[in-house]
């Protein structure tokens, strides 16, 4: 299953009064797991930037001059998306944004059919709140101390791992595995079609044999019968 933990920056609070996005910042998650594939860019709005929004996300009128119009990215934007579900806090607002500057552009608009909603989420699980964010971080230990102020891709990856908790956390290995076993495991680096390996730990004295001498003889005349190549010679002992 392919989500993309989303979010944006703008010039103000309303699209369709002139406020523009400045910054785009997506997550791949696979199975709720981020992938490392992202999407960032910055967007010149092509207008002045309020100063109620410089203070909340530090991005100048000068610093986004230089950069892309939305026209220009808004096909590698929708190709990043493809049909993954988009995972958003407050999904109204960036939506809102998006399919405005979309639509502007002719391009295809993003179905709320697409979207989860995180605060919805959260709001359901928490109704008295608080559920911003920040909040969520402080209620689920995750450390947002790089979040002096707000940007699209930080903010993306902060939501990737509040999601994972709303939506129940992330089982260890099933509880299986002792922690310092499972963070080093061989099988974190497994590419898609290989096999990985699992290193368990010995026991501390081996289980007695369940077969007599005369079955194990018989069972080792067996397998030599089927050549020295044969798989099974590996395990016989």
């Amino acid at each position: 299953m392919r989500e993309i933990s989303f979010d944006t920056e703008t010039t103000g609070l309303n699209p369709r009064g002139g406020d523009r996005l400045v910054e785009i910042g997506g997550v791949e998650l696979i199975n709720h797991i981020p992938t490392g594939n992202v999407y960032h860019v910055y967007i010149n709005p092509q207008r002045d930037m309020p100063e109620e929004a410089f203070r909340v996300h530090g991005l100048s009128e000068e610093f986004l001059s230089d950069k892309p119009l939305f026209e220009q990215v808004a096909d590698e934007f929708l190709e990043f998306v493809g049909d993954a579900t988009l995972v958003i806090h407050n999904a109204a607002f960036d939506m809102g944004f998006i399919n405005h500057e979309l639509e502007k552009v002719g391009r295809r608009t993003i179905p709320n059919s697409q979207v989860i909603d995180t605060l919805e989420i959260a709001r359901r699980k928490r109704p008295t709140g608080p559920n911003s964010l920040d909040a969520l971080c402080s209620r689920y230990g995750i450390d947002n101390s790089k979040r002096v102020k707000h940007g699209a891709l930080l903010d993306a990856e902060i939501l990737a791992e509040v999601y994972l908790e709303l939506i129940g956390g992330r089982q260890k290995a099933l509880g299986l595995m002792p922690e310092e076993e499972e963070t080093s495991s061989s099988s974190a680096s497994v590419e898609p079609g290989e096999l990985g390996t699992f290193n368990a730990t010995p026991r501390p004295a081996p289980l007695s044999a369940l077969l007599s001498d005369g079955e194990h003889t018989a069972h080792k005349a067996f397998i030599e019968g089927m050549g020295e190549n044969a798989i099974w010679g590996k395990y016989d002992s």
